[in-house]
């Protein structure tokens, strides 16, 4: 389990390249058949990845819940949002099975006791991408393919901004604690997410970024309006955005981001806009 404690954004301003990347950038998700866990003091996100290849493998495979969350099992006091990013795969919660195709997704709620993961096909292994937060209280477990998200297009080709957000786990969708997940799909031809730039006050987000080519990248954009810095993002890794702090990206061709909020409230237009001309 890596651990990321919390940045004052006073103290952010003076890091280097390498202090950025080693804070909030996450590396390396899917290791075959394990789980890889990175937990952020940061309203107490935790970002998950598994990759099953020639096994079943378990949510807490190499993770003491006790030492680390204090709790009997990971999901006692958590709630869970699952992205399939790979190949075929299922899940199962506490003996229900799901069947995840690419870009399904999997909403399990509070105090589910077993979650395990398996591939279809190991040459063709699913990775599935998580975000946990915090939750006081159990909802539904779900299970949502594309056409059940809710459609919201936004942009246009002369911004180089066109794509559409898809809202998977959300409060016009289902009713969760606190955690919000989207995948937001940009149109060939446009590189720009989350322009203008906005902070929330209240939540805090992590961005992942996937079909992206191996020789493509994304500039993620982050800091707050007046001292941004910038992040080199590949494909398949992950960026943890503070309450603080901008989250926008320009890539080097179009892609695909899964965002996951959580904090105060369950509002998505709660933020603060910046205009980009007063971006520094």
């Amino acid at each position: 389990m890596d651990i990321r404690y919390s940045v004052n954004q006073k103290d952010f301003q003076r890091y280097n390249t390498e202090e950025v990347r080693d804070e909030f950038l996450i590396e390396n998700l899917y290791v075959a058949d394990a789980v890889v866990a990175v937990y952020s003091h940061i309203d107490r996100m935790v970002t998950f990845g598994c990759m099953p290849v020639s096994e079943t493998v378990s949510l807490d495979k190499g993770i003491e819940c006790m030492k680390t969350f204090g709790t009997n099992y990971i999901l006692e006091r958590r709630e869970i949002g699952i992205f399939n990013i790979g190949g075929a795969g299922s899940i199962e919660a506490d003996g229900e099975t799901f069947n995840l195709d690419y870009q399904d997704c999997l909403y399990i709620t509070r105090g589910t006791k077993t979650v395990t993961f398996k591939s279809a096909d190991p040459a063709k292994p699913a990775k599935f991408y998580m975000v946990s937060a915090p939750a006081h209280k159990s909802c539904k477990t779900t299970f949502l393919k594309m056409a059940d998200a809710k459609k919201v297009p936004m942009g246009d080709n002369k911004t180089a901004n066109k794509r559409v957000i898809n809202q998977f786990i959300h409060p016009d969708v289902l009713e969760t604690c606190q955690l919000s997940m989207g995948l937001t799909q940009l149109e060939p031809g446009n590189v720009w997410n989350t322009m203008p730039a906005h902070t929330h006050e209240r939540r805090m987000e992590i961005y992942t970024y996937f079909n992206l080519p191996e020789d493509q990248s994304v500039f993620h954009m982050m800091g707050e309006g007046k001292q941004t810095r910038h992040i080199l993002v590949q494909n398949e890794q992950a960026v943890i955005s503070p309450s603080w702090s901008i989250h926008a990206g320009c890539g080097t061709t179009n892609y695909t981001f899964i965002w996951a909020m959580g904090g105060e409230n369950l509002t998505f237009n709660d933020m603060d806009q910046i205009p980009i001309n007063e971006l520094r």
